[in-house]
C-alpha cells in the first residue's frame, strides 16, 4: 500500500510516517492487491486534540474513518482500530453473492469474532411524506425532532435532499448526481 501523510496546520514529522506506515500495513491482508492502493492519512489540530483521519479508496468503495484524541499517535492507533472493525463487521454483508463483485478488492477469508458478529439488522422501516421546502426549513425541523439527518424534498429544484448535523457544529447536504 502507498502512503500519503500530511497535516493540516501540523508538521508530520518522520517518526509519525514511520509510525503510520507500520500500523496501516496491518490493513494490507484484507486486500487482494494492497500494492495498488494509496491510504490518505490526514493529521490536524482541533484545540489541544488531533484528529486523524485515515481513508482508503479502492475500486469499488472507500474505507475511512476518523478519531479524535490528545496524543496523536493514539489517534492513530484508534482509527485502525476502527478500519479493521468495519471490515470484520461488515464482512458477512461483503460476502453475500450479490455483493461480491463490489467487494472483490477485499480478502473476506478471515474468522470473526462472536462479538463482533453482524448484530445490525434493520428494525424499523419508516414512510415520510416530503414536502417541498428550503434548506433553512429542513435544518429547523431537523433539530426539532431532534436527529442528526432529515430528508426532504427541495422547493428550489424538486430534489429529494438529506441535510445532517457535522461533527463541527455545522450542517452539510447530500443529493445524488
Amino acid at each position: 500500500m502507498e502512503y500519503r501523510i500530511h497535516g493540516k496546520k501540523f508538521k508530520v514529522t518522520d517518526d509519525i510516517k514511520r509510525y503510520v506506515e507500520t500500523k496501516l500495513q496491518r490493513l494490507d491482508k484484507y486486500f487482494e492487491n494492497p500494492e495498488v492502493l494509496e491510504a490518505t492519512v490526514v493529521i490536524r489540530p482541533d484545540g489541544v486534540m488531533y484528529v486523524v483521519e485515515v481513508t482508503v479508496p479502492a475500486k469499488r468503495m472507500v474505507l475511512r474513518a476518523e478519531e479524535v484524541n490528545k496524543d496523536p499517535y493514539a489517534g492513530i492507533d484508534l482509527v485502525l482500530d476502527k478500519l479493521e472493525r468495519q471490515i470484520r463487521k461488515n464482512k458477512t454483508r461483503m460476502s453475500k453473492k450479490a455483493n461480491k463483485e463490489r467487494f472483490a478488492d477485499l480478502v473476506l477469508d478471515f474468522e470473526v469474532p462472536k462479538e463482533e458478529t453482524d448484530n445490525n439488522k434493520i428494525v424499523k422501516r419508516k414512510e415520510v411524506e416530503l414536502k417541498p421546502m428550503s434548506e433553512e426549513e429542513a435544518i429547523l425541523q431537523m433539530n426539532l425532532t431532534d436527529h442528526s439527518f432529515f430528508i426532504f424534498r427541495n422547493a428550489k429544484n424538486g430534489e429529494i435532499e438529506v441535510v445532517y448535523a457535522r461533527k463541527d457544529g455545522n450542517y452539510g447536504v447530500i443529493r445524488e448526481k
